[in-house]
């Protein structure tokens, strides 16, 4: 008897989901020693990415919209890294209800290094891909980021 199943096509969205699970465990498993969860690393990663590669001091609001995060889980994450020391949050002098954002220099140093830790996890998961040097290119139309400025890793910039 044949699987009825073997040759129906396969769906991308449970492939893509359990790519999703098994990335978002490799990251999770190398931020744990420097105290970050996956959220705090990334928003850290793009007020990095703000203020040392844009040099601008984000509002709260930026950030999040960057980010990809609903504002208000930012808003409470944001003040989690700024009772870690990480970030600070100051009035800005345009808009009384928003916030700038800056790091530390404890931030900039952690978020740098958690930047390079998950680089590294980045540059082994995704070598598995059939066609690494293609991925980037696929992943901005899925993600629908074309024409927005995404934030590069570290400085170097990957894919088209």
């Amino acid at each position: 008897m044949t699987d009825p199943d073997a040759s129906a096509p396969l769906s991308l969205g449970f492939l893509l989901w359990h790519a999703t699970l098994r990335w978002q465990r490799a990251i999770a498993a190398a931020l744990k020693p420097l105290g970050l969860t996956h959220v705090q690393f990334v928003l850290l990663a793009v007020l990095w990415w703000f203020t040392a590669v844009r040099k601008e001091q984000p509002s709260q609001r930026a950030l999040a919209d960057q980010a990809g995060t609903d504002p208000m889980m930012t808003s409470q994450v944001v003040r989690a890294l700024e009772r870690k020391g990480l970030v600070v949050r100051a009035p800005d002098p345009d808009d009384s209800r928003a916030r700038r954002l800056n790091l530390t220099a404890s931030g900039r140093r952690l978020a740098r290094k958690a930047i390079d830790v998950v680089e590294a996890v980045d540059d082994e998961f995704f070598s598995n891909a059939h066609d690494p040097q293609a991925l980037p290119a696929e992943l901005m139309a899925l993600a629908a980021l074309e024409g927005r400025p995404a934030p590069t890793v570290a400085g170097r910039r990957r894919g088209g």
